[in-house]
């Protein structure tokens, strides 16, 4: 069910979208990272939309515009809420962008529900096939950093989305100028989230097992990574997911970020418009 810019999910979590574009032309989704929202695609979906293509874009829940419920902040809801997007504005061909716990959501979207309405997919930096130290990834990151992470979301999460933009957009680097703006726009759309949902989402994006969603991805998918991502490492994600995906094809942008969609966003909308029209 739709109302003006929501989509009613069957659990009553209303999720806030954009869709922007002629509604006969060729659907791209984009699904956003943590804690972000979909705004984080505003450069992709601003370029896409001029070369005629429609977008759209939602707020993942318990993230900017969409209800904060205190349940079903793990992949599983994510994907279905994902669903109920594209049943809802019965998209068709689409092509499924997913940047960091969006790709996750993209992979696990595919793995619970298939390939029918899906042309494409894009993986940006994302959490793909999985993040978090395990006897089977035993290069992955350690779950001391993901504890980190929580209690700094539980003890001043505000200061958190203050500092988090360092490593995020590669501020760190000495060869790499701080745009205060775009610092300040990851802490006012990080603010919009729910607490609760952001803290719970770290589980989600740093320890769901995606391998077996990344082999029922059988429609092309272009891996995208920043060799600098400081956040979501290339070799145990974008590198690993390779090795899964039946038809993965790989970029990787020298000195790009974790942040990539906004620092490296000339060259992620040409891959993406070569990849769409290829």
């Amino acid at each position: 069910m739709t109302r003006s810019n929501f989509i009613e999910t069957t659990d009553g979590t209303r999720i806030f979208f954009k869709d922007w574009g002629p509604k006969d032309a060729q659907p791209i989704v984009f699904s956003h990272g943590w804690p972000l929202n979909g705004d984080a695609f505003e450069d992709q979906m601003l370029f896409l939309a001029q070369k005629g293509y429609r977008v759209i874009a939602h707020d993942r829940r318990g993230h900017g515009r969409s209800s904060q419920p205190g349940f079903g902040n793990d992949m599983d809801h994510y994907s279905d809420d994902l669903a109920a997007v594209t049943k809802a504005l019965d998209l068709k061909n689409a092509v499924h962008v997913g940047h960091s716990t969006g790709g996750g959501e993209v992979a696990r979207y595919i793995g619970r529900h298939g390939t029918q309405r899906v042309a494409k997919a894009v993986l940006i930096g994302a959490v793909t096939p999985i993040m978090v130290k395990t006897d089977w990834n035993p290069n992955g990151v350690p779950m001391e950093v993901f504890d980190g992470i929580r209690e700094g979301v539980q003890k001043n999460r505000a200061q958190l989305y203050k500092d988090f933009p360092a490593a995020f957009y590669g501020f760190n680097r000495p060869e790499t100028e701080e745009s205060e703006g775009l610092a300040d726009t990851f802490w006012l759309q990080g603010m919009q989230g729910s607490i609760l949902t952001q803290y719970e989402c770290i589980k989600a994006f740093s320890e769901t097992d995606l391998r077996e969603d990344l082999k029922k991805m059988t429609i092309p998918t272009l891996v995208i990574h920043g060799d600098d991502d400081q956040i979501v490492p290339l070799e145990t994600t974008g590198k690993a997911a390779m090795k899964l995906l039946p038809k993965g094809e790989l970029k990787v942008i020298a000195g790009a970020p974790h942040g990539l969609c906004s620092t490296h966003k000339d060259d992620i909308n040409e891959l993406l418009l070569a990849f769409i029209k290829g």
